[in-house]
């Protein structure tokens, strides 16, 4: 997936809220050190149209994180949102247009529109 982001194969949109939890994510799941994580995010960033959408969504109950994700696919107008949520934001299907996928189901629309 990097790879297409990296050759511009899609356009990756984010905001820095998803940044934040992008880093606690690579801290607590993958046990990144801190230097990592600054790579990582630091790649992300020059590779992302970073965008500050209002807050309107609220799919998921109580001011959860996953619906500042959905607030920066739909007011991006995103085509896709890759995640690996299977508890709130895969079980969706779509939202307002947008497609929810995990990263190989992306890369093999990747692949057929290539």
């Amino acid at each position: 997936m990097l790879e297409a982001a990296l050759t511009r194969q899609f356009e990756l949109i984010s905001s820095d809220l998803i940044f934040r939890e992008v880093e606690g994510v690579l801290g607590r799941k993958f046990g990144r050190s801190a230097t990592e994580i600054a790579e990582v995010l630091w790649d992300l960033r020059e590779l992302a149209t970073i965008i500050d959408p209002p807050r309107t969504i609220t799919v998921v109950p109580g001011d959860h994180p996953d619906n500042r994700v959905l607030e920066c696919a739909v007011h991006a107008e995103a085509d896709y949102l890759v995640t690996g949520d299977r508890k709130h934001l895969l079980p969706l299907g779509e939202l307002d247009g947008v497609r929810i996928l995990r990263a190989p189901e992306f890369l093999a629309v990747l692949d057929a529109t290539g």
